[in-house]
Parts: C-alpha cells; sequence; structure tokens
C-alpha cells in the first residue's frame, strides 16, 4: 500500500464513519466523536491483548479519535463475544478475533451462543503467528523430548495450563503423536497460568510467542521448543516441533479484528484498509514480526475464505487431538 493511498484510504474510513470520525484535519472537538472500542475477549497479557492495544495506538494517531480497550474475558472468549454480539454495527465498536472465538471454539462446544460467520465480519488480520513450549528453567525439560519421556514414564502425571484454544489443543496433539498423556489444566487468565508454572504447579504450557516472548526473554521461563513457518528470528536455537514430531501440523493460531454482523460495507472497507495500513507500517510491522508474525494484508474477500477454510481444518485438528467437545 503506497502512501498515496494510505492517505485516501484513511480519508475515506474517516468520511464513511460518519458521526464517528471527523475529517482528517479537521480538530475533534469535546463530544462531537464517538470513541472507539476495541473488545478483547481475554484477560490483560496475552497476545490479543497486546495486538490490540497496538492497533488503538494506531487508531488514535491516524483518526485522532479517542479508543479504548475493554477487556472482557471468561468462558474461553465467549463473554467477551457476546457483547460485542450485542454492539453497534456501525464501526464504534470492535472485537479482537482469535483463534478460539473465530476458528476452534464452534468445534469444542456442542452449543455456542453465536455464529462467528453469521454474526461477525472479519475486517482485518495481523497475520499468521507462531508459538512457544515453556518449562521452568531450574526443572528437568531441557528439551520436547526430555518432557515426552517423563510423560511416557510417569503416566497421567504430567500436566500444562491452557487459557484459549490455541494453548489447549498443541498440548493435546503432542500427547497423540508421541502416545502418552498430558493433562491439560483450565485457566481463565493467562497470568494465573504463567504463575502457576513459574512456581512449579505446572509442568508446561504451549503459548503463542506474543505473550510468551517476555517470559522466555527475561530467563522467567525456558522455551524448549517451537512452532511457526520457521525458527524464530529471536530464539534461532529452538527447535521447532516439527523437528521432533513432523506430523505435528497445528495450524497458524489467529489475531484479527471483526465487527458485528451488518456494519455497513464501506465502513468495513474502511477498517480493512486502516488495519492493513497498520500492519505493514512500523511501529507495528517490526513488533509484529519481531512476535514472529508474518504480516501481510488480506482483503474482506479474502477475510471471509480464510475464516470458512481454517475453521474447518481446526475441526480437524480438534477431532485429531481426540478433544471431545463440551
Amino acid at each position: 500500500m503506497n502512501l498515496q493511498r494510505s492517505r485516501r484510504a484513511v480519508l475515506t474510513g474517516l468520511a464513511a464513519l460518519a458521526g464517528l470520525y471527523l475529517p482528517q484535519g479537521v480538530r475533534a472537538q469535546p463530544g462531537s466523536g464517538k470513541p472507539i472500542k476495541i473488545i478483547v475477549p481475554f484477560a490483560p497479557g496475552g497476545s490479543g491483548d497486546i495486538t490490540a492495544r497496538m492497533l488503538a495506538e494506531y487508531l488514535n494517531r491516524k483518526t485522532g479519535q479517542s479508543v479504548v480497550v475493554e477487556n472482557r474475558p471468561g468462558a474461553n472468549g465467549i463473554i467477551g463475544v457476546e457483547a460485542a454480539k450485542r454492539s453497534p454495527a456501525d464501526g464504534s465498536v470492535l472485537m479482537l478475533a482469535t483463534t478460539s472465538t473465530h476458528l476452534a471454539n464452534p468445534s469444542l462446544y456442542k452449543s455456542l451462543p453465536y455464529d462467528p460467520e453469521k454474526d461477525f465480519s472479519l475486517v482485518g488480520h495481523f497475520g499468521g503467528g507462531s508459538m512457544l513450549v515453556l518449562v521452568r528453567p531450574a526443572g528437568p525439560y531441557k528439551s520436547l523430548a526430555d518432557l515426552v519421556n517423563a510423560a511416557r514414564a510417569n503416566p497421567d502425571k504430567l500436566n500444562y495450563g491452557h487459557f484459549n484454544a490455541s494453548s489447549h489443543i498443541p498440548g493435546a496433539m503432542i500427547g497423540q503423536l508421541a502416545g502418552v498423556k498430558l493433562t491439560p489444566v483450565p485457566y481463565k487468565q493467562i497470568g494465573n497460568a504463567m504463575t502457576d508454572l513459574i512456581s512449579g504447579q505446572l509442568d508446561v504450557i504451549f503459548v503463542d510467542s506474543v505473550a510468551g516472548d517476555s517470559y522466555a526473554a527475561s530467563g522467567q521461563l525456558r522455551a524448549i521448543a517451537a512452532h511457526g513457518q520457521r525458527r524464530l528470528p529471536k530464539y534461532p536455537n529452538v527447535p521447532l516441533i516439527t523437528e521432533t514430531y513432523s506430523g505435528y501440523n497445528v495450524a497458524a493460531g489467529m489475531l484479527g479484528i471483526a465487527v458485528p454482523k451488518g456494519t455497513p460495507l464501506s465502513v468495513q472497507q474502511a477498517l480493512n484498509d486502516l488495519i492493513n495500513d497498520a500492519i505493514t507500517t512500523d511501529p507495528m510491522k517490526t513488533a509484529l514480526e519481531n512476535y514472529g508474525f508474518h504480516p501481510k494484508p488480506m482483503t474482506l474477500a479474502e477475510l471471509a475464505a480464510f475464516v470458512t477454510r481454517d475453521r474447518a481444518l481446526w475441526k480437524e485438528q480438534v477431532d485429531l487431538a481426540g478433544i471431545v467437545p463440551q
């Protein structure tokens, strides 16, 4: 996206979101613009929260409007999704769409109070992400093989914490491939799971590279494996899971932005242009890449096709992992 198109897209977006934004260059007066809200259906500190706040800063800087991030955690994202579903379909409320909310939940639950494709439209995607397998530095596991061997020698003794689909399915998939059982322990918030891992109450956590980076980089936790298109540039000595288990094919996690179904197409297009510009422009582009993302602009049609395709793929993975829908 060149600078001229980017500028034109932003101006078009501001005009399209009538009543929400003022034209670029016109200073907003108190009460003249409606604040933008980004609902994050998970607790602070996770990858969705971090990337949503990066986008909020971009939108604030680009539009001059107030942008707030509201965390609505609970029930694997369902509580926040329901809040977003009930919101006005005018572009004033955006939702952080994730692997859990849009791809995996339909296969993890027998009944959902929403349908990702019927109730929402995806307007942006931050790019495919990566994952880290984290353990305590002082613990006995120096590699994924160490972890699997311990699980084999101690049936039903090793556990892992999970707080969304992206952290749940990998542990189950590793168990299936290695012929061992890792007991899943559910958490409402990622911070609590990380605290329990550090204290030794958990054996391992499978977490996206955004949320896990600060723990691995600081030495609080050790990365024994990773998952992504290639080894993570920041952790070149950490082997990929596929280097040990070639059959491991869990799809890359999803992070994007959705709006309630019925949002005018002009508003969807304006947001799509803004988000595509954000993920391909520094500082957000470099930040995403450093976290292991691969930012790639996508059109509205491509985003819709992506959700349909990867939703089916995650159903296959839930089935392969042997997870029974709740």
